[in-house]
């Protein structure tokens, strides 16, 4: 299979990034980037994320802080976890990810440890270049277009993560009132992300002030409701480009003004812009 790639914003001779679908393994998205001057905003996932730095430093943003990653380090993130990212050196950082779905994860922690309930990873990042390795071997196999392989590796490396870093993941706490609020709000928000209402109007539609939604929100989703929707609205943008609508036809139905705004938005968060995201889908 021929490896295409497209160039992220800023400097097109220095940064270049592959985001794709390798079809022989549904469900796994993979990332294998060299960035400089991008920076991914705040944003989170609905699996999980497994990112081997090959070059350079990597800045992770998670909501107890930075974390610097470099050369065999393997950076774990969960479902819903937000978090930002950006060159941690001046020379940028190259890295290659595997984006799994939660449902393959459990599949693997069910058969190969004896983690109760939800899988998942207590530290963000690990100094594994063993594991690191693999990660890469995932790549080479799905460009390479050998199933067995890919499919293969890919198991060995979520199962070495799994025994090695992996916990059951905190059950659910009984919500505070403040919770319960931010909880509608971003349901409210989800159902009329392509007319939402004013921070004033959701506030007074849920019974609060507007700083009272802005402060429980934050600290239920760490990142204003605005910004919560931007990454939404990109999360679902993905799925409808890959369902096949058009870039411009998913940014109106998300929400966006238009489709430069929705590429500016999509580059950010995703890394690639949304034509070549879908194109990577299409080949």
């Amino acid at each position: 299979m021929r490896s295409r790639t497209a160039r992220a914003s800023g400097d097109a001779d220095r940064e270049w990034a592959r985001h794709w679908r390798y079809t022989s393994l549904p469900g796994l998205d993979l990332l294998r980037a060299r960035y400089v001057g991008h920076t991914f905003p705040t944003h989170s996932h609905d699996g999980y994320v497994f990112g081997a730095v090959t070059a350079g430093v990597e800045a992770v943003g998670m909501p107890d802080g930075t974390l610097l990653a470099g050369p065999g380090t393997v950076v774990m993130i969960n479902p819903e976890v937000p978090h930002t990212a950006r060159a941690g050196a001046a020379e940028g950082w190259s890295y290659a990810t595997l984006y799994p779905t939660a449902g393959l994860v459990a599949e693997v922690a069910a058969e190969v440890t004896a983690i109760g309930g939800t899988a998942g990873f207590g530290e963000t990042m690990v100094d594994d270049p063993g594991g690191a390795r693999l990660i890469t071997e995932v790549h080479r196999a799905a460009e390479e277009d050998n199933p067995l392989a890919a499919d293969s590796v890919l198991r060995v490396v979520l199962a070495r993560l799994l025994r090695r870093h992996g916990a059951r993941l905190p059950g659910r706490v009984v919500a505070s009132a403040g919770a319960r609020t931010a909880a509608r709000a971003r349901a409210v928000l989800y159902e009329r992300m392509a007319a939402p209402p004013t921070l004033e109007a959701l506030a007074a539609e849920l019974g609060t002030s507007p700083f009272a939604l802005l402060r429980a929100f934050k600290e239920a989703y760490g990142t204003p409701p605005h910004r919560w929707l931007t990454d939404a609205r990109v999360r679902r943008a993905r799925r409808l480009l890959d369902e096949g609508l058009r870039p411009s036809e998913a940014a109106v139905t998300v929400g966006f003004t238009d489709q430069p705004h929705l590429n500016r938005h999509f580059t950010r968060i995703v890394g690639v812009p949304p034509g070549a995201y879908q194109r990577e889908r299409a080949g």
